[in-house]
């Protein structure tokens, strides 16, 4: 994999680097990696579901089917996609 995350540059925060994202797309599975960590919360958030017991008290938790389906979906698209 080429290039490097520099989290000191303003203009790179919250980005996934050509690099990265060229060599996932390619099957790297260090930049895959890079970019299921990039999106690993806001999967944990869409796949949060509210839960009540028999008390009727409410919890949050992850949805660790739904978490893994959108893992996969994410792979797929990053396989799938074509630079040019």
């Amino acid at each position: 994999m080429i290039g490097k995350i520099d989290i000191n540059n303003p203009d790179e925060r919250g980005l996934l680097p050509y690099p990265v994202i060229l060599a996932a797309t390619k099957g790297d599975p260090d930049a895959m990696k890079i970019v299921m960590q990039h999106y690993a919360s806001y999967i944990a958030y869409l796949s949060t579901r509210k839960v009540r017991d028999e008390y009727g008290n409410v919890y949050y938790g992850i949805d660790e089917d739904m978490r893994e389906r959108l893992q996969a979906k994410l792979m797929r698209v990053v396989l799938d996609y074509k630079l040019d």
